[in-house]
């Protein structure tokens, strides 16, 4: 049997791992703590069986956990010497089968704990019965003990002290070659909060677990989590609640947010938490896109900002024109989206640190989250209606919430907020309507000046051929774009060999294939749920500190299309706004090079890419124009993805846009091949030449300019249908 999740071989890769769940949460909302509430919390889970998902034997889940608040007097009560709240701190350790490797994983933990100046109090051997749960879950079992520590030092710093010490942990783990190193897991570490999970059934988790079966232990919070791994594997460190959080559903932007992520670790302060080097990654590797989602929660929460603020910019509601909030909340959101990416797809998310314990909904609203109040203070929120069940007079209040919402519940203060008012605070904590209003302009609204002719006079053939149009490029997709704004209409099915597997030239877009969403139903249909999807997006900030907010943030171009026609490429390659400028990189190599000189050139790309950056331009334009018999043009993706990836290794590409002039993308799937690998615009110049020929030659009954206009919106139409098809929202994510 499996111990451990297999590493990326043949067809699988951990970047699949996604999950589709059962979610909920009891609390007291005056705090006040009982065993009760974790009992119910247990029957929470329980009531949610269907949700989760078990393996062959029929006794493995795929995982199911708990989070309540850290039981302090329930180890006072077991002879424990431990110091005051808020300066006592505690977690869980998964750690290897083996003793060797276990013995370890301890040491180093210790080293870490002595390193930051945290008191080891010692470990905790935490009492389990793994009778019950299946032989699969049992061979992948970790050692399980518990860590206490403490230190004389305020919560807030203690707390973040707990926060750098496991992270530190888990990097120079995996760092070392331990044989079983993959087992070494912090379910949490904390000063508020302990989560208790594993690979189990949801009845599993409180008999296994016989912490949770004592009547000493209380809280006044419990949240819940049961497991279904969708097409991926189960593991002991992917079963959730994570550190903050709990996901029902399915992030379908995760790899760019993970690659944004990491581009943004170079530009990264925090006063509070210092020396962030020692917490990179943000991003735990090798995770799932829950697990991904709740390090970048925590990090912002650890760095100063609110849970209601970081859930906020982290899966913001969707502000265009047609969504009935306030305009400051707009412009919050507006702000905010100028340097942070959604993180995309549908999700019913609850989340808590202890004292703070709500839940929210994505734009879209594709998970359901129901909860009920009742007269004895209690507040159960589940997946679902009868997690819980009360008499009809018991219950003060039902609801559920709605698309982008947020319920929250201090159980310190005894108050529930609404949304409204958590959004209204969020709001108005800066002018952001006059940063923006001083500091954006949209592309629109920037006159153009001159109007640029599409023709390519005697070049026309020559690129015609260079770039590979064919007659089925022009009648059956570009013609078809230009006459009626939407793409052609085609057959699903596609009988041509393989790209990878044909003996045939092919450009390399055709190496790609969509990907779909693995559990997003019902799916989003891009017409009808126009109000939720956009393609805006920005152009020229040069990226500061995301901790930090000021007016500089959004000292840039905002544009509604990111296709634009020649005219206003020109505006954009001769903008000088805010003191904008660029830098222009062809995309030749010397054909009578080769295979040698393409690598060669690609490289150069690159190294001008790098060296824009450090010349604080805000963006790079990335040219195919001016080709000749000695200077042929690189492809197109190959070059964006070059330049895109190679700044984010150098921890630069937060710092610039990419540009793109090119005649190679016709179709739409070129387009979003070119945004999903990192450029902001794209000016087609060729497909608005071979318009300009049709147009001519009457064989579209259209002037140019309706015609190239149709084009754009065919693309933009397109765009957002491969963006419905991957269940997300926003062209940025």
């Amino acid at each position: 049997m499996e111990k451990e999740r297999p590493v990326r071989a043949g067809l699988y890769r951990d970047a699949f791992e996604h999950d589709n769940c059962g979610i909920g949460f009891v609390a007291h909302l005056k705090g006040k703590k009982s065993h009760d509430i974790i009992r119910r919390g247990l029957e929470t889970l329980v009531n949610m069986t269907h949700r989760g998902a078990e393996g062959s034997d029929s006794k493995t889940g795929d995982g199911a956990g708990v989070m309540i608040q850290l039981p302090r007097d329930f180890y006072l009560m077991q002879g424990y010497n431990i110091p005051h709240e808020g300066q006592f701190g505690t977690g869980l350790v998964f750690l290897p089968q083996d003793e060797e490797d276990a013995k370890k994983c301890e040491d180093i933990l210790v080293q870490i704990v002595n390193k930051e100046g945290v008191n080891l109090i010692g470990f905790r051997e935490v009492p389990r019965d793994n009778s019950c749960i299946g032989d699969i879950a049992r061979s992948a079992e970790p050692r399980i003990n518990q860590i206490l520590l403490g230190a004389d030092l305020p919560q807030e710093e203690l707390e973040r002290k707990l926060y750098i010490i496991r992270k530190r942990a888990e990097k120079y783990v995996a760092s070392t070659n331990i044989k079983q190193k993959s087992f070494f897991y912090l379910p949490s570490l904390s000063t508020r909060i302990l989560i208790y999970k594993g690979m189990f059934t949801s009845e599993q988790l409180g008999e296994y677990f016989l912490d949770l079966k004592d009547s000493r232990l209380e809280s006044a919070i419990a949240l819940v989590h049961s497991r279904f791994s969708t097409n991926t594997f189960p593991s002991w460190d992917l079963a959730q609640p994570f550190r903050m959080l709990a996901h029902n559903g399915e992030i379908n932007t995760v790899k760019g947010n993970r690659f944004w992520m990491q581009a943004r670790e170079s530009i990264l302060k925090s006063e509070v938490l210092g020396d962030l080097e020692k917490i990179y990654p943000v991003i735990e590797p090798n995770k799932s896109d829950s697990a991904s989602l709740d390090n970048v929660l925590e990090f912002l929460v650890m760095s100063g900002k609110s849970l209601p603020y970081a859930m906020s910019v982290l899966i913001p509601e969707s502000w265009n024109e047609k969504n009935p909030i306030s305009p400051e909340l707009k412009a919050f959101y507006q702000y905010h989206s100028t340097f942070l990416e959604p993180w995309d797809g549908p999700a019913s998310l609850i989340f808590s640190d202890g004292r703070y314990i709500g839940g929210m909904l994505d734009r879209n609203g594709l998970r359901p989250s129901r909860y009920v109040i009742t007269k004895d203070d209690l507040m159960v929120m589940g997946s679902e209606v009868g997690v819980q069940t009360f008499e009809p007079g018991e219950i003060r209040e039902k609801g559920r919430l709605k698309p982008g919402k947020i319920i929250l519940v201090d159980v310190k203060k005894g108050k529930i907020y609404r949304d409204e008012e958590l959004k209204e605070q969020l709001a108005l904590a800066h002018p952001y309507t006059d940063w923006i209003r001083k500091n954006m302009v949209s592309l629109e609204q920037i006159e153009a000046g001159n109007i640029i002719e599409p023709g390519l006079g005697k070049e026309y053939m020559r690129y015609l051929t260079s770039f590979n149009y064919s007659r089925e490029d022009i009648e059956t997709i570009i013609k078809p774009m230009a006459e009626t704004a939407k793409e052609p209409i085609s057959s699903m099915g596609n009988d041509v060999p393989p790209t990878v597997l044909s003996t045939k030239p092919y450009r390399l877009f055709y190496y790609f294939k969509q990907l779909f969403a693995q559990v997003t139903n019902p799916a989003i249909d891009p017409i009808r749920e126009e109000m939720v999807m956009t393609l805006t997006s920005y152009l020229g900030s040069l990226q500061t500190n995301v901790l930090s907010e000021s007016p500089d943030h959004v000292k840039m171009v905002m544009f509604k299309s990111p296709v634009i026609n020649n005219t206003y490429f020109q505006v954009v390659k001769n903008l000088r706004y805010k003191g904008f400028s660029n830098r222009v990189i062809p995309m030749h190599f010397e054909a009578s090079k080769g295979a040698a000189g393409l690598r060669e050139a690609v490289d150069d790309i690159c190294r001008q890419a790098e060296a824009a950056v450090d010349e604080n331009n805000n963006y790079i334009i990335l040219t195919d124009r001016d080709i000749t018999e000695e200077k042929a043009p690189i492809p197109s993706l190959m070059a964006v993805s070059a330049v895109h990836h190679h700044l984010i290794n150098k921890r630069k590409r937060m710092q610039i846009d990419i540009v793109v002039e090119s005649a190679e993308p016709r179709e739409v799937m070129h387009f979003a091949l070119l945004f999903g690998y990192g450029a902001s615009i794209i000016n087609p110049y060729m497909s608005f030449a071979i318009i300009e020929q049709l147009v001519e030659k009457r064989v579209i009954q259209q002037d140019f300019d309706k015609a190239q206009e149709n084009y754009i919106d065919a693309v933009n139409k397109g765009l957002l249908k491969i963006l419905s098809k991957m269940g997300i929202s926003t062209l940025r994510s």
